[in-house]
C-alpha cells in the first residue's frame, strides 16, 4: 500500500485544497504504479502548530514567515 504523510502550517489550508492535495498526492502514485494503487493509497495531511517548525535551529512561526 503507497504511503504519504505530509505535514503542513496549521489552519493554511481549506477543507477544498486538503482533498485536491490529498487527490494529487494519490494521482502521483497512480501515475506510478498503475490504478491499483488508487484503492490502497493512504495519504495523511498532519497539521503543525504555529512555532511547530524549526530550520537551522531557528523556529519558524507566522511572523518570521510572513503570514501575521
Amino acid at each position: 500500500m503507497p504511503f504519504a504523510n505530509l505535514k503542513v502550517p496549521a489552519d493554511t489550508l481549506t477543507p477544498e485544497s486538503k482533498k485536491k492535495l490529498q487527490d494529487a498526492v494519490t494521482d502521483a502514485f497512480v501515475n506510478v504504479y498503475g490504478e491499483r494503487a488508487r484503492s490502497t493509497t493512504l495519504v495523511i495531511l498532519e497539521e503543525v502548530a504555529d512555532g511547530g517548525w524549526s530550520s537551522g535551529g531557528t523556529i519558524l512561526n507566522e511572523e518570521l514567515l510572513g503570514r501575521s
